[in-house]
């Protein structure tokens, strides 16, 4: 049987999903493939609260390494054995072909808590909140919503405050609501210094600077409001940079005057692009969905094979600005 948010009670199904995590003694926590702060903060965050309530349980957070996120969390190295009689939950991941780690259809039992529009439906039990501004906000609600069960660390809200500020990008974001700021709020209280978390946030290497130049001095905007920037292998090598490194240009230039709809398209080694689509206004999911991708309304991600798909998603776009 499957318990999914939709048909269930918000208090319901927070319970099952805590119900099912005290049952186990092995958890499992994957996440999406290029996380953000908020797919480790989610991640990494519900491991600490779970050892930290219960200590005898088995708890691991699975997925590739990335340096640059090493001062939030990072990955354990989960052998194939211990799947078998395990729970494994996916946080910030909305459809199965972006959970990063293998493995994770062995275990005995699913679950799925995510934040995204519904994409695909797998686990026995789904927890989608869409009005949340974060998975690691959903996270920190389940503590809020048992506190006398969940035992929350000065670590353990490290974490989840740096996922809330990572999907926020530090409280801008139409989806920072009362309740994230109340949530935040609570995590603060612990004792970390989350000014030197939003420093080290917004903290920039030397060679991303040079490729946030370029892309001011290279992005080109319409009259109506549509801005695109595409990066090239030949220009990432001239600038030194990776795909991983290009992530600070897209709220960037969001900064713009007169911006309302933005993409930001990467190539990949293999020749095809990375596109990341942004909004003001305009809902893109809906475009991001026709090129193998999705995401929220104003904040989407989507892949285009060649030149000719990035030319059909700005047009697209055009239309929808």
């Amino acid at each position: 049987m499957q318990l999914k948010s939709e048909n269930l009670e918000d208090y319901e199904i927070k319970k099952a999903v805590w119900d099912i995590i005290k049952e186990f003694d092995t958890i499992i926590i994957h996440r999406h493939v290029r996380p953000d702060p908020d797919a480790i903060g989610s991640q990494c965050g519900l491991k600490e609260i779970i050892k930290a309530s219960f200590p005898d349980k088995s708890v691991y957070v699975a997925g590739a390494s990335v340096d640059d996120l090493n001062y939030l969390g990072t990955m354990d190295y989960v052998e194939r054995d211990i799947y078998d009689d395990a729970l494994v939950i996916v946080t910030d991941t909305a459809n199965i072909k972006r959970i990063d780690g293998e493995n994770y259809r062995m275990a005995k039992q699913w679950i799925k808590i995510d934040h995204h529009p519904l994409d695909d439906s797998y686990g026995e039990v789904e927890w989608i909140n869409t009005e949340a501004s974060s998975c690691s906000e959903m996270v920190a609600d389940l503590w809020l919503t048992f506190p006398d069960e969940i035992t929350m660390t000065s670590k353990a809200a490290r974490l989840l405050y740096g996922g809330i500020v990572g999907d926020t990008n530090r409280f801008l974001y139409d989806g920072t609501s009362p309740y994230t700021m109340k949530v935040a709020g609570e995590l603060m209280a612990f004792d970390f210094s989350h000014t030197e978390l939003n420093d080290k946030m917004n903290e920039i290497e030397p060679t991303t600077s040079k490729m946030m130049g370029y892309a001011l001095e290279n992005f080109e905007l319409s009259e109506d409001g549509l801005g695109h920037i595409i990066l090239t292998q030949e220009i990432l090598k001239t600038l030194g940079v990776e795909d991983s490194d290009t992530h600070p240009v897209v709220p960037f230039l969001g900064k713009i005057a007169g911006v309302k709809v933005w993409a930001v398209f990467v190539e990949q080694p293999e020749g095809t692009y990375r596109c990341r689509l942004r909004s003001k206004g305009p809902v893109i999911n809906t475009i991001a969905s026709n090129h193998g991708g999705g995401g929220h309304p104003l904040a989407s991600g989507a892949h285009a094979k060649d030149m000719k798909e990035i030319e059909v998603i700005l047009k697209e776009l055009k239309a929808n600005v």
